[in-house]
């Protein structure tokens, strides 16, 4: 049998018996413990969050429970595995609580019982059985395990586990809010979850005081994807806020991405949860992770650590594993030159990140083993690091693939490896392949198709932007100047005059005395890495006359392009603005410049003719949920938490002889981008201006959209002849395409 590199990889018989391989015996399900009380009726088929039949206990993630999960296998139990990067590969522990009375058997056991569908027809009388543990013992022992916990009140636990003893700590998740007196509270939210309500079969989404719709726990679709996990995203943010703004105690783990995976787990707030061979609902390839756990949240890849996913099937015989998903992540040495092809090694035999023994045929490697013999498809995950954030990784659903061949190898360190070659099925779009072309750009191997310009800021940027055309034989847009921000006239003013902060070195979150943090309402608006916690109706940041140091974090709108971005020519709506890099959701992307107008002068028929115009008195969708639910953490609602908001000072933008990059984004009525007023002072006066940042994690090479809005005068009009001629046409392709703009 030939390995990826085409050479015979298959070792000598006296190095490897085959006959170990045919004789290994499937790992076998645990049978579900049903509850014996004689009340409880013989099956309990009660929806997740009750009511529940008498004698019956919920089971997690159905109930809110404390403490730390204990495996059902002692095999897994033994060996506890260390906390990696910020690329999300931590264990995630289940909190369990003491058992009255029966002891529930594991949720794996308790899963609906999978369709026709769900599975190939030559499996018959598929069983979730054991799906393998959400730690993979196997890779690394011997270092603490952290565990977590959520109170019922919304409180975030977290412990060390040392010697065998299990020291907590627990706090709860304060606001730092100022006491700005302009600030109201609103009705303080209690034990919130979230409902994916049916809209028409089209599943449309809204919050409310109920638990996950079953049929989209079960399956998602699009929108039910994209919401869990902005909200996953959301809620990270603020726990990322917090942990900022205060020293960790010793001991503690500041990773916020567990936290909010356990609230979201506990609050059953999640999708797919059916396990399935090929195609997850809502998912689709190309699709971007910044998190492990956001994986497990919409059904992706169910382990939060271990690389091979998988679920027992019944054969002709007996149950055995087999592979659902796969994440490749640079752990071993897995690649292979055709982006189409992975090399994939199997799971076993390492301690810190080192193969120190064999590896065995069982669990995940035993499921890829079985995999190959019945040619199921296994999704492939490709995890690579983070452009931005080099200490973190970014994962890429790559698709669909079959295991060709597999063999054992000896590795590196001497041990025994297993190998599994696994071809990407044809006709998917292009992921990973796209991601590999971009890292030749960037590193100038190869030219960049279509290549008008290399930079068409001139310089004005850090970051170059290139221009791109391999559509049609346009050369470019129409004249402009390139200006990286706004031009105010000598004669406008914004605001009132205002001074801003006073720290000397650098704002700190939490710093109550920096006069920036308190115009903020007390909390800093980002996250240690730059990223936009919350919507407002204004961001205070420092400005150029600030005496705190020019890499402030309280500055991001100002300091330019932080990504590869370009401007490229669309197939039906002229130039559009896309980036090389991913991009995580919060990430600001750039500002709105041009030149500050009034309204008389916008009125005319200079401003008729103008299509870079952007006005924030303009009608938009506010149906946009982006902020997280305080009531998660036991925090208060407070009015600026509310999205629907007005800005404080109207601004009209015009960036037709004037502008940067962001003249280029095209409308859509499902965008990707939002904008947020920011406001900072300089030369003793404020002046507002507009950001625009990532509503959701943005992959490479797709285009950035916003929404326009819609004119208030054609809001309040009849629809005349003459207003529908004023409107623009809507090509962005949406399902919730309104068919116009402007």
């Amino acid at each position: 049998m030939e390995g990826g590199s085409g050479h015979t990889s298959v070792p000598p018989s006296s190095s490897f018996d085959k006959s170990r391989v045919l004789d290994v015996k499937p790992l076998r399900s645990l049978v579900p413990l049903m509850p014996t009380s004689t009340q409880a009726p013989p099956f309990v088929c009660s929806p997740p969050f009750g009511p529940f039949p008498p004698g019956f206990t919920p089971f997690y993630p159905f109930c809110n429970l404390q403490g730390s999960q204990s495996s059902a296998e002692p095999h897994k139990q033994a060996n506890p595995t260390r906390a990696t990067n910020q690329d999300g590969g931590f264990p995630f522990s289940h909190p369990t609580q003491t058992p009255v009375g029966p002891i529930p058997a594991p949720i794996r056991s308790f899963r609906a019982p999978q369709p026709a569908t769900a599975v190939p027809p030559h499996f018959s009388g598929a069983s979730n059985g054991d799906t393998g543990s959400s730690i993979d013992t196997s890779r690394e022992v011997g270092t603490p395990l952290p565990t977590q916990s959520v109170n019922a009140g919304g409180s975030v636990g977290l412990a060390m586990k040392e010697d065998g003893f299990i020291k907590s700590q627990k706090r709860a998740a304060p606001h730092l809010r100022g006491s700005n007196s302009s600030q109201k509270k609103m009705k303080k939210s209690q034990d919130v979850t979230f409902s994916l309500s049916v809209d028409g079969g089209k599943g449309s989404v809204g919050n409310s005081l109920m638990g996950v719709n079953s049929v989209h726990r079960d399956d998602g679709n699009r929108e039910v994807v994209d919401y869990v996990l902005i909200s996953f995203d959301a809620l990270r943010r603020r726990l990322s806020q917090l942990e900022d703004s205060k020293e960790s105690p010793a001991g503690i783990i500041r990773r916020a991405d567990l936290k909010a995976g356990n609230i979201s787990m506990s609050k059953g707030f999640r999708t797919n949860m059916r396990k399935r061979i090929g195609v997850v609902p809502g998912v689709e390839i190309g699709d971007i992770f910044f998190f492990r756990m956001e994986m497990c949240l919409v059904g992706l890849h169910s382990q939060s650590m271990a690389g091979i996913d998988y679920m027992n099937v019944r054969g002709d015989l007996e149950e055995e594993p087999v592979a659902l998903s796969i994440v490749s992540s640079g752990g071993y040495d897995d690649d292979a030159e055709d982006s189409d092809v992975l090399i994939y090694s199997g799971q076993g035999g390492t301690k810190k990140d080192k193969q120190v023994a064999d590896q065995k045929l069982e669990r995940g490697n035993l499921a890829l083993e079985r995999s190959l013999r019945r040619a199921n498809e296994v999704r492939v995950i490709r995890g690579m690091k983070d452009a931005v954030n080099p200490a973190a990784k970014v994962y890429v659903y790559d698709g669909l693939y079959t295991i060709k061949e597999s063999w054992m190898e000896k590795g590196k360190s001497g041990c025994n490896i297993f190998k599994y070659k696994l071809v990407r099925l044809p006709g998917q779009p292009v992921a990973f392949a796209a991601w590999k072309s971009i890292q030749k750009w960037k590193e100038g191997f190869t030219s960049r198709v279509g290549l008008i310009l290399p930079d068409l800021t001139s310089g004005a940027e850090s970051v170059p932007v290139s221009l791109v055309n391999d559509v049609d034989d346009e050369k470019g847009p129409a004249y402009f100047t390139y200006f990286p921000t706004l031009k105010y006239s000598k004669s406008f003013k914004l605001t009132q005059p205002s001074f801003g902060c006073n720290c000397h070195n650098a704002c700190l979150p939490g710093d109550l005395n920096c006069s920036c943090i308190q115009k903020n309402g007390g909390d800093f608006p980002y996250t240690a890495n730059r990223i936009l916690v919350s919507r407002k109706p204004l961001i205070h940041e420092c400005g150029p006359t600030c005496p705190c140091f020019p890499n402030c974090k309280n500055r991001v709108s100002q300091t330019g392009l932080k990504v590869h971005l370009e401007v490229f020519r669309t197939k039906d709506r002229g130039w559009g603005l896309r980036s090389w890099d991913p991009i995580r959701a919060g990430t600001f992307i750039c500002e709105y410049a041009g030149e500050v107008i009034d309204k008389v002068k916008q009125g005319g028929d200079e401003g008729e003719n103008d299509e870079y115009i952007f006005d924030t008195t303009r009608v938009y969708d506010n149906s946009l949920k982006w902020n997280y639910e305080p009531g998660l953490l036991d925090e208060e609602r407070y009015a600026d938490s509310d999205e629907d908001f007005k800005v404080p000072s109207p601004l009209i933008i015009s960036a037709k002889n004037v502008g940067n990059v962001a003249r280029f984004m095209n409308h859509s009525c499902s965008p990707n981008v939002f904008w947020q007023p920011v406001l900072y002072e300089h030369n003793n006066e404020s002046f507002l201006h507009i950001a625009f940042y990532a509503i959701k994690h943005i992959p490479p090479m797709t285009e950035f959209t916003y929404d326009y809005g819609i004119a208030q005068s054609e809001k309040f009009e009849a629809q005349s002849s003459d207003t529908l001629n004023r409107k623009k046409k809507c090509l962005c392709g949406s399902s919730k395409c309104r068919g116009y703009f402007g």
